[in-house]
Order: C-alpha cells, then sequence, then structure tokens
C-alpha cells in the first residue's frame, strides 16, 4: 500500500521579476509525497496563480482526493486530474521517484551521470532599461549565446532599442535573441511590430497575441517574417482532437512547452507527436517549479534528444530554493552526481 501526503510551499524571489502580468515576489507549489515500503517518491504540483487553468478554488481539494485515492493505478489519477496539469505532472514524478533506485533520478542518462549538459537560453525579466541592460551584460557575461528577452512592459521602441544594442555588438551568429511578448501585442499592430524585430534577426518570438485567437494567429503565422512559438496557446486545451485542431488551424513554427502547464509528460508529449505532423519544432521551459520539477523536466528534457537551447535556467531566481546537483554553467544547465540534494518537507 502506498500512503501520500501533499504539501505547499512558498518560494519567494531574490528580486521581485517583472512579467506582463505583473510583478511576481512569490510563487506558490506543491508537493506530493509517496511512501511505500521504506521507499519514498516526491513530485511537484508548478500551480501557477493567473496562468494555470487549474488555478481555481478547490485545488487543494483535488490534491486531497489524489492522496486519498493514491492506490487506483496511476492512469485513472491521470484520468480524474485531467482539469488539473499541474497535480498531473506532480503525480507523474511521484511515482517515477517512488519507483526509482534514487528518488531524484526519474530519467538516468548521461546528463543525470554529469556526462553531458543541456543548452539553455539566459531569461531577460521585464524592468527598466537600465535593470534590463544590466541583465544582458550579466547573462553575456555568464556564457550564454541564447538570450530571452521578455517584452511588453516597458513601451516598444525602448525594446527595440535595447534588442538593437545586442546586436550592434553581436552577430546572430554569435548570439540568438528569442524575444517573448507573453500575448502583449494586438492582431492589428502584431505583424508591424514583427517586421521590425525581424530587421534585428531574432530568432523568434513566443505569443505575440494573446491566446485564445486562433484565426488570427493563424493569419500571423502564414504572413510573419519571423518564427512564432505558440506558449500560453497550449494552455488549457485537454482532448487530444482538440490539441490537433490548434496546430493544424494555426500552423506555428514552434511549440513551447511548460509540463506544469501543459499535462506533465505525458501532456507534453502528445503536444510533441501533433505539432511535428505540421512540421512545428518544440523546445521546453520550466514555469518557476522549485529544483524538484526543475529536476525532472531537465532530466526529462535530455532524453527527448531536442538539439535547441531550452528554457530551463529558473532554479537560481530563488532564496529559499531546495539544495540540488542542478547548476548553471556557461549557458547551460549541468548536473553534478557529487552534490547532494537538500529537500525536507517538514
Amino acid at each position: 500500500m502506498i500512503t501520500a501526503t501533499y504539501h505547499k510551499h512558498i518560494l519567494n524571489f531574490k528580486q521581485a521579476s517583472g512579467t506582463s502580468r505583473g510583478v511576481l515576489k512569490t510563487k506558490e507549489t506543491w508537493f506530493i509525497k509517496l511512501s511505500k515500503d521504506n521507499k519514498q517518491g516526491f513530485g511537484e504540483c508548478g500551480l501557477f496563480r493567473g496562468l494555470s487553468v487549474d488555478d481555481i478554488p478547490n485545488y487543494e481539494e483535488k490534491l486531497k482526493w489524489v492522496c486519498q485515492n493514491i492506490n487506483v493505478s496511476l492512469a485513472v489519477l491521470l484520468a480524474e486530474t485531467i482539469h488539473y496539469p499541474s497535480i498531473q505532472f506532480g503525480l507523474e514524478q511521484a511515482f517515477l521517484s517512488l519507483g526509482a533506485k534514487n528518488p531524484f533520478e526519474l530519467f538516468p542518462s548521461d546528463f543525470t551521470e554529469g556526462k553531458q549538459n543541456i543548452s539553455i537560453n539566459g531569461l531577460i525579466w521585464m524592468g527598466d532599461k537600465s535593470f534590463m541592460q544590466q541583465q544582458i551584460k550579466d547573462k553575456l557575461q555568464q556564457g550564454f549565446s541564447t538570450i530571452k528577452m521578455k517584452i511588453g512592459a516597458i513601451d516598444f521602441d525602448t525594446e527595440i532599442n535595447l534588442l538593437k544594442s545586442i546586436r550592434k555588438e553581436f552577430s546572430s551568429k554569435e548570439i540568438t535573441l528569442r524575444v517573448d511578448a507573453n500575448g502583449g501585442f494586438t492582431p492589428e499592430n502584431a505583424l508591424g511590430k514583427l517586421n521590425q524585430l525581424a530587421e534585428l534577426e531574432i530568432h523568434s518570438i513566443e505569443q505575440p497575441i494573446k491566446q485564445g485567437q486562433w484565426q488570427e494567429m493563424a493569419a500571423l503565422c502564414e504572413n510573419t517574417p519571423l518564427p512564432i512559438a505558440l506558449d500560453e496557446e497550449l494552455i488549457g486545451i485537454f482532448p487530444s482532437e482538440e490539441k490537433e485542431k490548434c496546430i493544424q488551424t494555426i500552423q506555428p513554427q514552434y511549440i513551447i512547452l511548460k509540463p506544469s502547464l501543459v499535462g506533465g509528460f505525458k501532456g507534453s508529449e502528445e503536444w510533441i507527436s501533433i505539432a511535428k505532423k505540421y512540421n512545428a519544432d518544440n523546445w521546453i521551459t520550466s514555469a518557476l517549479e522549485s529544483n524538484i520539477g526543475l529536476n525532472a523536466i531537465a532530466q526529462w528534457t535530455y532524453v527527448l534528444n531536442t538539439k535547441l537551447p531550452q528554457g530551463l535556467g529558473t532554479g537560481s531566481l530563488f532564496t529559499n530554493n531546495f539544495e540540488s546537483p542542478l547548476e548553471v554553467l556557461n549557458g547551460s544547465l549541468a548536473y553534478d552526481p557529487l552534490k547532494k540534494w537538500q529537500f525536507n518537507l517538514d
């Protein structure tokens, strides 16, 4: 018999982080802990208030129900939590963790052995011009060759000038630039802004307009001068037929998977296989999980064998994250098997 408990944890940002949805100072997350025959397994349910489709009043009740019914099969639990993608992800991790030799090694590979690293992008948070400039400088010094800048918080001209300042110093061969608009443009002004961005040889733009406008996004993807990646667009779509309809209609160049927001490994893999049918590539991004969730995402990402830089550099944002073997080295995420985990929910 498996016993299960759930635990709430509040992560504190080292410095307030600006997004188009406001400034984040703390991040709530939840853990499922499984016990059986003196073994333990852990999974993080990375609820993202204001963004997760499962940010609803009965979230904790659902977690309680999951823990009370933990001995039905995982398949049944995943079906019962279809509208709670972060809980699905926590369950997948917890069961893998419980069944593993080492509860923190869910997908043993050259990555977990410390032999290979995962190339990642350096994330530039929104803020005033000098704050963003400083972050850009720091990321370049830290050896990142792919920079992702969140745009849409300050005026577009200032953001364009920041990107121009990078391009003056570094060509697109030296530094890859990605931008994330978080739905900040309108269907009317988006194409004009994409044309301006394309002049700076931007690799791709995430979610230029708000999700749910499939026809407008399809028109943009058809006429865009630079590749478009769907991100928030994928949140809250559960049936396979609906996922296929989304990709078939919009025909994006890329999709971006956040396992906590789209139904864990299973939900993400379904999106990936559908997108491949329509020639859309992908990369994986964490969604401000603690190192427990980030570790699971990173290990899974490595075994997917994707070649593009991933969005997995968020572990160092918090003052009270769990000590782990994960570290960012020269623009990549590394796993040092000699480093010990310090993870305690009590």
